[in-house]
Formats: C-alpha cells, structure tokens, sequence
C-alpha cells in the first residue's frame, strides 16, 4: 500500500485583528482577504503558479460588495496576484471555518488532487450593513421602516443566542461568572507579556493604515488586547442577554481580520527547497447538540488524540479559542472530568499567549491563527507537538494536532 503523503507548512502570515469600528474598518473585504494572501507567498518567494488551490473561510458574504454569491475567495486571490486559473472555494462553518480550510488543503494534498495550496480565511464585522427584509413585494409607499441589524443578539434566529446557550451550559458545568471573568484577564496578561516578549512579530505583518492629513499609522498588534484590564474592571460590565455570567469582558469583540497559511505536500517543499515549519499530523471534525456549543472542541480533542494516537501528555501546549471564556473552561472541565491535577495541567498548559477574548475574534479567520500561533511557539521551545481546537456553527468544531521536528 503506497504511504499516505504528508501535509507540511511552509509559511503563514495574518493581519493585526482590529476591533469593531477599529483600524481595518474601511479595508474593502476582498482587499482584506488578498493582504495575507499574497504576503503568504511574499515570505518565501515563492511565484503564484505554486498554488494549486485556495481554500477561504468566508463566514457572511454581506459585507461584500457583491453581497450574493461572491466568490469571495476567487475576488481575493485575484487582487492578491495569483494566476485567474487557480481553483477556489468560500464556505462557511463559522468559527471553524479556516481551520477546516487546512483541513480542507490538507486533505487534497494527501489524496493526490493537489501538492500545495492557501488555507485561512477573513472576516470584517465593522462593515456588515444594516438589513431591510419585506419590502420588495409589497408594494410599500409611505410609513416608517425597521432596519436589521444581524450583529444585534448574534447567532442564528431558529435558535438560542448562542450567549445564551454558553451560559446554560457553563451553569450546568458549575462554571460561575468570577470563574470566566479570570479567565477573560488571563487572557489579556497572557497576551501581554507574549506581545512584550515578541511573540507574535512571527505571525503578524505590521500594516499600514491610511491616515487624513498625515503619514500611515502601522499597525503591529492587535487592537482587542486591553492592558489595563481587570478583575474590578470586569466585575462591573453588565451581563447580556438575560444570562448568568456573560458579559462583553469574558467574551471575544466584533473583530476584522485575516490569516492565511501554506501547506504542501513534503515532496513538493523539498522540490522547492523550503523549510518546513511544521506537519500537520492530524485533524478532525465533530458536531453535537446544536445548543451545546462549549463542549464541542473537548469532543474534538478526544478525537483527534484517539485518531493520532497520541495522548494530551505528548502535548507540549494548547489552545481552545475563546468564543467565550466559558468554552475553554468547560471544554477542558469535560476532558479532564474529576481528575483536578490533570484539569489544572491541561488549563496551565492551554491559550499560554491569550486567545479570542485579548487577540480578537474574527471568525472566519480565527482557526487558521490558532495553528500558527501554536506552531511558532513549539519552534520556540525545539519543538513537540501542539493541539488545537475551535468550535462554532450551531455546535460544530473542529481539532489540529501539529508537530515541530
């Protein structure tokens, strides 16, 4: 039986996420999403006829200019500069999406369709437009109009807010408001000193931002991360929604941004002579009760590990992104289950640079940040192996185990 090819990457790249109303809010979406394509190449000279396929997470097509059937993805990678003939596909799995898009890659590379491709995907909440419904057939004259606004209690209309849902669950889970509010400052410290200890300068491309009447201002960090937070700080924000425990502080902001990563088959990068950076070792997708969203990257992790045959032990760090501070907290509670050591080794080993709630959380770009934060901070330490896992989509979540040789 001929041996499964490996998916290695070769090179990754992500714009600074930008708050709601923040820095990228006048980036055209295809604009945003053509900033990391392009770079992604740039940073190992690499020719776009490399790229054989882009796989691009696009979550909400109304912030585009062409709102219906975009094609997204294709409107971006030809800004970007890759050839007109290169494939592409925009789709959507929320949160999960552009760490199902390496899923994606990966998978194609490993059946033989393709030897390498771009994976990632973007998001821009700041340019999501107002909605009016009803009215085209009518026959409407005079009168006042009500206007959506699809921002407002987010999540899905045949469903719960899924704030509502993540509260419910943490509740069940014994999870308090104080819990997930240390949470939220964890992650805000956490970002800090890997920001002030240079971390994230492998992954973020500073970007310039046009200013009226003065030179670009550069923008190097992510505009979420609060430094001055706090405990007291937190405990005085208002929960939403009619929930217990969540609130705009334990939560991830509206945020813009893109990610972009290049995966290739191993023959195909020593062809080209690049360094390999990491391999992907194997990645899977789950789905549970739609209204059960905080436990789904557990669910994941458990199977991707079993798939891996691997154990959280051989992980040298993790990361569950923050859709909620409740979901790494309930989803690493459900893993380690009454083993109290093994929960606080599990938490002491997860989101060690922060995650959504410090580094924003632009949906559909979110995952593919996540593998390469966790791949350059496992060259920092030598190497080992890294867990990912992301949920989203009414329940759905995906896991990524990468390893640095």
């Amino acid at each position: 039986m001929e041996k499964e090819r490996e998916v290695v990457i070769v090179s990754t790249v992500r714009t600074p996420f930008g708050r709601y109303g923040g820095s990228l809010r006048d980036i055209d979406y295809y604009d945003l999403g053509a900033i990391p394509m392009k770079e992604v190449l740039k940073r190992v000279n690499l020719e776009p006829e490399v790229v054989d396929e882009v796989f691009w997470g696009v979550g909400d097509t109304s912030p585009c200019k062409d709102p219906y059937t975009p094609v997204a993805a294709r409107q971006s990678l030809i800004k970007a500069g890759l050839l007109p003939t290169t494939p592409s596909i925009s789709f959507d799995m929320a949160c999960v999406s552009a760490m199902h898009a390496v899923k994606l890659a990966a998978m194609s590379i490993k059946l033989g369709e393709i030897d390498a491709a771009i994976a990632g995907g973007a998001t821009s909440f700041s340019r999501e437009p107002l909605i009016l419904r009803g009215v085209r057939f009518t026959g409407f004259r005079i009168g006042n109009i009500n206007l959506e606004d699809p921002l407002f209690e987010l999540g899905y209309d045949d469903f719960n807010p899924v704030s509502v849902d993540t509260d419910n669950v943490a509740f069940e889970h014994g999870i308090d408001r104080l819990e997930q509010d240390e949470w939220a400052l964890r992650s805000h410290v956490n970002y800090g000193n890997a920001w002030n200890a240079g971390k994230f300068k492998d992954e973020i491309m500073p970007l310039p931002i046009p200013q009226p009447k003065a030179e670009p201002k550069i923008l190097d960090i992510d505009e979420q991360y609060r430094a001055d937070s706090s405990l007291e700080r937190l405990s005085k924000l208002q929960t939403v929604y009619g929930t217990r425990a969540i609130t705009a502080g334990n939560a991830p902001g509206l945020n813009d941004g893109a990610t972009a990563i290049l995966v290739m088959s191993r023959e195909k990068a020593q062809e080209l002579g690049l360094e390999i950076l990491a391999t992907v070792v194997a990645q899977v997708s789950i789905a549970i009760d739609a209204s059960r969203m905080p436990e789904g990257p557990a669910i994941a992790w458990q199977k991707v590990l079993k798939k891996a045959d691997l154990t959280i032990d051989d992980m040298a760090v993790m990361e569950i992104n923050e859709a909620f501070a409740a979901v790494p907290l309930v989803s690493i509670k459900l893993f380690a289950g009454d083993d109290k050591k093994k929960l606080k080794e599990i938490r002491d080993r997860t989101n060690i640079n922060g995650s959504a709630i410090a580094i924003g959380h632009p949906n559909t770009a979110s995952g593919a940040r996540i593998v390469m934060n966790l791949m350059y901070e496992l060259r920092r330490r030598g190497g080992g192996y890294a867990l990912g896992g992301i949920c989203g989509g009414l329940a759905q979540a995906d896991a990524t185990i990468i390893k640095v040789e």
